[in-house]
């Protein structure tokens, strides 16, 4: 009998020991429930409840940006049926709809958008139609009338609100997403980045509004009279809460700060000078002082896009009346807050959630409904009191490593032997540390714990899985054996949701201590050799143990939270203590795998029939037909074929797969090393649906030329750089990308944002070789590394 290659692990050891369960804090007093379990949307963006119906209006976009649909559903769960009203004119995307206070009597929403008419620059445009009040309320799409534009092609605003006087509140973004490189935010001769106020109910001369009386600059020639408040970067939401006549704004910052405004009149909150109450451009004047601080900023470690909210004025959770109730796209937390007798209080999070959160409305009973944009699977969601006792684990979490159950020796770092250790092909760059990484999946007597292996993005895994990472620092430069355990991180699954935690190690290197759930910052001391820069021979190095939010900022839902474990980066070689094996074909003997069999076999055919037929010159369909029909003439479709089963083997062996090139391996290609390093370090938010404004698509497998990264005008800061680009094929100098990945501190625009102090030199050095080598245009139409 022929020798069989040894595996890095022969057999699996069932993990027992693990107390990893349940949460160090405690729960929060709110979680969210499905509205209407039946409706699944794409990217559904704004909820409204339609007056004196049993209806709501939807606005959703066909991807991530659009174009956009007005849409309408029974809001009592009673149907599953999705009434398309209309589309957006001309492709456009829509942001929100607004009903008049006397909709009852005219029929009249409003819809906010944007979008090009005739090839004309884009608009920001609030355009009314007509709605019939009796079913079964047509809507007539030739009823548009425009009531106000302006220029706009990023920052657009456009949502409304009407207030208890009857005049119509409007956002304005500064009309760029170019770190308002038009000087929009305090030019007072524009509709732009602003609060507007206008009275649809009497026509103006030449135009279908006019301005009230009392709005605070009329009168003025050097200001749009439609002006209310300015200095707004982006407002996403505005509310008008009828009790109160509180007008609040959530206002998307750029570098470091997110905020939520409470708006009143002739108010200037500073952008671009400012962001929230911090200084931006400081060389940048101001329209006219004072500079109104936030009622509340969140840093980026809390929160990276926020959603505006609304005043609950319920009755379902009557402690929350008064109250005003925000959240944030990329993180899913929702907080409250509440203005009264002159004082504001601090945010207190309320809730936290996998939502990816673009609007809060109240519906007809004032309850409050929330979107999730997500594809296929998005919806509407309700806020509902949690139950603090669904929450509670059996054990106390751990608060030492030494109580976790995964650690057979902490002051050795010897793992259990059921924690399976692995490594990735493209690491992320994390300060030059020493990394070690393992899974740990508990066993379950009865229960499927395998890992649901599929080719893009994270894997899915089951419940009470916890990854680990820990790392180290050499307190020598250079020394190897210097090295010093500073930080653990679990990122562990509970209840179906992903939260991560930090422990510090302590200096006798015997246990790590959990850290709290704001995170920390460590100074270390690292010898060097001496030089004008150390002359002292030390360089101080500054370690950020993440909060609990910034764990899950990068570990986004876009990315599908696991980042490390995908098909891309854990098909390689690994050394299993003297065995070093394809960790795939290991994952595989263990029995650990679920491998949709089928599935991939069918992509993969798709995918080979694909390439022979544009080869061919032939149609892709006939070839994809063709090969289908041969996959069911050989595999069936039966339910006890193996082929429809999920099962415990690959598809292909490990070889078949694609893989990641280690980008500072000199020997792979140029560009599949640079593309593996962005993969890693920036497709976990540049990639769709990802969160903020950039465009990029930085995934590996994504052709070159459908990145949006090659001689791409930059979105946000150009960093003074002679015509930049976000990639400028053959020039460094003109590439922002470079720009920001060779930097790092406050105001450098350095990216990564999070997690990382100092610059990665290799990585450098490595993609200012690949721009030069660039040419432009990218026309190519494969995959990297194929």
């Amino acid at each position: 009998m022929a020798n069989v290659r040894p595996y890095g692990i022969a057999e699996r050891v069932p993990l027992t020991t693990s107390r990893v369960v349940g949460s160090p804090d405690p729960p929060l007093p709110y979680r969210v429930t499905r509205a209407l379990p039946q409706l699944k949307l794409s990217f559904p963006i704004y909820a409204a409840g339609q007056p004196g119906s049993d209806r709501m209006i939807l606005v959703a976009q066909e991807n991530s940006y659009g174009p956009a649909a007005v849409l309408r559903v029974r809001s009592d769960g009673s149907s599953a049926e999705v009434e398309k009203l209309f589309d957006v004119p001309n492709g456009g995307v829509a942001y929100s709809v607004c009903f008049h206070p006397k909709f009852a009597e005219n029929g009249y929403f409003f819809l906010g958008w944007n979008g090009s008419i005739d090839g004309s620059p884009k608009r920001t445009r609030i355009t009314r139609y007509v709605m019939e009040t009796r079913e079964p309320y047509k809507v007539d799409p030739a009823s548009a009338t425009e009531i106000i534009a302006w220029d706009s092609n990023g920052h657009n605003g456009g949502d409304m609100a009407f207030g208890p006087d009857g005049t119509l509140y409007i956002t304005s973004g500064d009309g760029t997403s170019d770190s308002d490189v038009n000087l929009a935010g305090q030019d007072l001769t524009k509709l732009l980045a602003k609060v507007l106020r206008i009275d649809v109910d009497k026509p103006g001369e030449g135009q279908p509004y006019s301005v009230p009386s009392d709005n605070p600059f009329v009168g003025r020639a050097d200001v749009r009279p439609e002006t209310w408040a300015v200095g707004l970067r982006n407002p996403w939401r505005i509310t008008c809460d009828r009790e109160s006549g509180q007008i609040w704004v959530g206002n998307n910052g750029q570098d470091l700060w997110e905020q939520v405004y409470l708006v009143r009149k002739g108010d200037n909150y500073g952008w671009s000078k400012y962001e929230g109450g911090q200084i931006f451009y400081e060389q940048r004047k101001l329209a006219y002082e004072p500079v109104t601080k936030p009622a509340a900023d969140h840093p980026h470690r809390e929160a990276r896009s926020l959603t505006g909210g609304v005043v609950y004025r319920g009755k379902k959770l009557p402690e929350l009346v008064g109250h005003y109730i925000y959240g944030d796209y990329s993180t899913g937390k929702i907080w409250a807050i509440k203005h009264e007798n002159g004082v504001t209080s601090p945010p207190r999070l309320i809730a936290d959630t996998t939502l990816a959160i673009t609007s809060f409305a109240a519906d007809l009973d004032g309850e409050i409904v929330i979107t999730d944009h997500k594809r296929d699977d998005g919806g509407l969601y309700r806020l509902e009191r949690n139950d603090p006792a669904a929450s509670e684990a059996p054990n106390p979490f751990p608060r030492k490593l030494s109580e976790s159950g995964l650690f057979a020796s902490v002051a050795g770092h010897q793992m259990q032997p059921g924690v399976i250790p692995y490594s990735v092909n493209s690491p992320l760059w994390s300060d030059g540390a020493h990394k070690e990484r393992f899974i740990a999946i508990p066993h379950k007597e009865g229960e499927d714990m395998r890992i649901d292996f599929s080719t893009p993005r994270g894997w899915n895994f089951p419940d009470e899985t916890v990854l680990i990472k820990s790392f180290a620092i050499e307190t020598v430069e250079g020394d190897p054996k210097s090295r010093r355990w500073i930080e653990t991180r679990f990122l562990t699954k509970q209840s179906g949701e992903w939260e991560g935690y930090s422990y510090l190690w302590n200096d006798e290197q015997t246990d790590a201590t959990l850290v709290e759930a704001d995170g920390l910052d460590r100074e270390f001391q690292i010898q060097v050799p001496r030089s004008p820069e150390h002359p002292d021979g030390l360089r101080r190095q500054v370690w950020r143990y993440p909060s609990r939010t910034e764990c899950m900022v990068c570990h986004s839902r876009a990315a599908n939270f696991v980042l490390g474990l995908t098909q891309l980066q854990m098909n390689k070689d690994h050394d299993y203590g003297g065995v070093v094996d394809n960790q795939l074909r290991v994952l595989e003997r263990l029995g650990m795998l679920k491998v949709n069999y089928h599935g991939e076999a069918i992509a993969k055919l798709r995918e080979t029939a694909a390439a022979k037929a544009r080869a061919a010159g032939l149609t892709e369909k006939k070839a994809i037909d063709a090969f289908a029909a041969e996959f069911v003439s050989k595999y069936g479709h039966s339910r006890d074929q193996r082929g429809v089963q999920p099962t415990s083997l690959l598809t292909f062996s490990p070889e078949k797969y694609p893989r990641l090139p280690n980008p500072y391996d000199a020997s792979q290609p140029l560009e599949a090393r640079a593309r593996s390093y962005l993969h890693a370090n920036c497709s976990i938010c540049h990639v769709e649906a990802g969160g903020g404004n950039a465009r990029m698509e930085l995934e590996f497998t994504r052709p070159l030329s459908e990145t949006r990264l090659i001689d791409e005008p930059p979105m946000h800061h150009k960093f003074d750089l002679p015509d930049a680009r976000l990639i400028a094929p053959g020039h460094p100098e003109r590439s922002v990308l470079l720009h920001r990945i060779r930097h790092r501190g406050p105001g450098t625009g350095q990216m990564p944002q999070l997690a990382t102090s100092l610059v990665d030199r290799e990585a450098v050095k490595l993609i200012e070789a690949w721009i030069r080598e660039l040419k432009s245009p990218v026309a190519d139409a494969n995959k990297p590394g194929e």
